[in-house]
């Protein structure tokens, strides 16, 4: 059965199943804790559970069956999805709340998202399109909130002290024998405090499939560490330290290297590539201090609140060996500190959201040409700094029962400041800085036709400020263009709308939703001289849909199904219109779970596809031609296998059989294949 005809089918049996039988609280929507059928947002939500069930290695993975999300892996150890037309620095990724985003993010797919380790994720939140009021500068195709571990002592008996543990191991078959080792360990006093430390340990090895054959260099080390401290200072308030600390050495971009022979498809054919090396080292930290509360009075005007403190501290390196007389190497060395604080009230006949946020980055960056100092190539200005403050207000108000209307509004300053920026052809260093506001708003509204059934929609606005690499980057991008930035640039604006709508009973859910997002000012770069310039101008759209489903066939059946697409373009005097780069192709999975009576044993098997992508303006592709084959990128049909088997309440053997018919496919601007059949096998032990 053909990729398409696979995807008819799954597009015509849709509407009789149903999307998340559950309705779990969401914090990430609206910063205050909703049942998801109460938001008028588009929301995923995805748990350790589910990560551990489908094998996802790393973050960007966990989102590979989410509907309206291209995941785009430039290389194995570094993966930026597409929301929903968006991706790297147009999506805001938050760690417990804190701002992971910041201002020396290059534009296009980026690998940062990977910097945040899978295994030690309690819980993923996802809001589609609408973060911007509330989280600022960036939220535009999505807002991710990654949920860390922790020791749950308030859910332990109280008064009483507890230990746990866990052990996980896991090998994968494809990659040479990949493995990947993780300790968790958790004590305490229940209702008191409570103490959590993982540790996490990866080796993967290089991926093969049937086309390319071994991919050589496309495996790579990771260290992973995770502590927090939660302490009650009283029954509702918790004080929380926490740190995290990622490490990963010797990323591949495969396919700018040697190594990469092309890929012949058909009549596709990506191009090989042409340097002898091209690694990249990073390593990432985050620490904070939180102190949340809640009260239960209603009658109290303050009913919840919450204050971070963060530090972090990045490390990214690359080193390209482009011929044996050419060595290029450039890093950045990045502090950013962050604080946000937030409150929800009761007023008048509704509830207050409404709090601040500042982020503060100090950047330094190096950059050398066969050992000797080469200023205009550094990613970044050096000695640089980038201030983005935010203040923000939204207003939940329900004038009859059935309906809720929410509207927001956010205030942005963003200030950029540096010393030594060296432009292309000057001999000096130069200074320089710029600052830009903004008012940006959302109205949103949810109505509740019965208790099961609901349609929700609104219009929000977003805005992304320009950042130090907009502004003094330097970049190698696609395959071979250098991209540079320019001191002389204004924000991006977007205004997005949005009409969905979602059934759920105990049994059987099902949601759709449609979006339609107006970008303006875009910045985009200008093929001058051989090089690409940043600057705004351009202009565009993107509009699309998604479609989730699960049907509870009978106590030990599920079925669920998802489909998504999305089509849209950019306008700009100098390159005219063409069609956005890496656009979600009609893209679909189906899965079908059984669970045995006693709960032991539970079996997956799911189809995932797409079909093929050629909606690629023909400088697109010639520019980028090492990822996106001529003709653009085929269509695909895989299927897997995962099963579960429970021995003991402390011990589960996982196992898996991905791409069970050794399919050569990548995702639709990767810049390698996915793997070939690949087994994988899981045990975790608790105590």
């Amino acid at each position: 059965m053909s990729p398409r005809l696979a995807l008819l089918t799954l597009a015509a049996v849709l509407p009789l199943h149903g999307q998340d039988m559950l309705d779990p609280l969401i914090l990430t929507a609206t910063r205050s804790e909703n049942p998801e059928t109460d938001l008028a947002y588009t929301v995923r939500t995805l748990d350790a559970e589910d990560l551990r069930d489908d094998t996802r290695r790393t973050l960007p993975d966990a989102l590979q069956y989410t509907p309206g999300v291209l995941v785009q892996k430039t290389a194995y150890g570094h993966g930026s999805p597409f929301i929903r037309g968006f991706t790297g620095r147009q999506n805001l990724l938050l760690v417990d709340g804190v701002r992971i985003n910041n201002s020396t993010w290059r534009g296009g797919p980026v690998q940062y998202w990977n910097t945040v380790d899978a295994y030690a994720i309690d819980h993923l939140e996802l809001v589609l399109s609408q973060g911007s009021v509330l989280y600022g500068s960036d939220a535009i195709g999505g807002t991710l909130n990654a949920f860390s571990k922790s020791s749950g002592f308030r859910d332990q008996p109280e008064g009483r002290a507890f230990t746990h543990g866990m052990g996980y191991y896991e090998y994968r078959s494809n990659g040479e024998g990949s493995q990947v080792g993780r300790l968790e360990s958790s004590f305490g006093v229940g209702g008191k405090f409570g103490v959590f430390l993982g540790l996490t340990g990866k080796e993967f090895g290089d991926i093969e499939d049937d086309a390319v054959g071994r991919m050589k260099n496309t495996g790579y080390p990771e260290q992973d560490l995770d502590f927090r401290f939660d302490l009650a200072l009283s029954p509702s308030t918790t004080l929380t330290l926490a740190h995290q600390y990622v490490n990963q050495d010797d990323v591949w971009r495969w396919h700018r290297t040697v190594y990469n022979p092309g890929w012949v498809h058909g009549s596709h054919v990506a191009a090989p590539g042409f340097f002898l090396s091209n690694i990249y080292d990073q390593e990432r930290s985050l620490t904070y201090l939180k102190v949340e509360g809640t009260n239960d009075d209603e009658s109290a005007f303050l009913q919840r609140w919450s204050a971070t403190l963060s530090w972090q501290k990045t490390q990214d390196s690359e080193v390209q060996q482009r011929t044996l007389t050419d060595q290029r190497s450039a890093g950045i060395d990045l502090n950013t500190y962050g604080l946000d604080v937030s409150f929800e009230s009761h007023l008048g006949p509704g509830s207050l959201v409404y709090g601040f946020d500042y982020y503060m980055d100090e950047a330094d960056s190096y950059a050398y040409r066969n050992g000797v100092f080469r200023p205009t190539d550094r990613p970044v200005a050096d000695d640089a700094s980038y201030h983005l403050f935010g203040a923000f207000s939204q207003y939940a108000w329900t004038p009859v029962e059935p309906l809720t209307i929410t509207g927001g509004l956010r205030y942005t300053y963003a200030e950029a400041e540096w010393d030594a920026y060296r432009a292309a052809g000057s001999a000096v260093d130069q200074g320089g800085r710029g600052d830009w506001d903004d008012l940006s708003a959302s109205l949103r509204a949810i109505y509740r036709a019965t208790d099961c059934w609901s349609v929700y929609g609104g219009l929000s606005q977003a805005f992304r400020a320009p950042n130090l690499n907009d502004l003094t980057g330097t970049t190698l991008a696609l395959a071979g263009l250098t991209s540079y930035g320019s001191p002389n640039l204004d924000p991006e604006k977007y205004l997005t709308a949005e009409l969905g709508t979602r059934y759920t009973n105990d049994c059987f859910s099902a949601s759709l939703a449609g979006f339609y997002t107006w970008t303006r000012d875009a910045i985009t770069g200008v093929i001058v001289g051989g090089n690409s310039i940043a600057t705004n101008g351009e202009d565009g759209y993107i509009y699309g849909f998604e479609a989730e489903s699960l049907w509870r066939l009978d106590d030990q059946w599920t079925l669920g199904a998802a489909a998504s697409w999305n089509e849209g373009k950019t306008d700009t005097l100098a390159n005219g219109e063409r069609w956005i780069t890496r656009l979600l192709p009609f893209t679909g999975s189906v899965h079908l779970r059984w669970t045995c009576p006693e709960d032991r044993f539970w079996i997956e098997g799911r189809l995932l596809g797409a079909v093929g992508e050629d909606r690629i303006h023909p400088a697109n592709q010639a520019s980028d031609n090492q990822r996106i084959p001529t003709g653009g990128t085929p269509g695909y049909l895989v299927a897997m296998l995962h099963a579960g088997y429970r021995f003991t309440d402390n011990f589960e053997l996982t196992c898996g059989v991905e791409n069970i018919f050794d399919e050569d496919y990548r995702n639709h601007g990767s810049g390698q294949n996915e793997p070939g059949l690949n087994g994988i096998l899981g045990a975790r032990v608790s105590w």
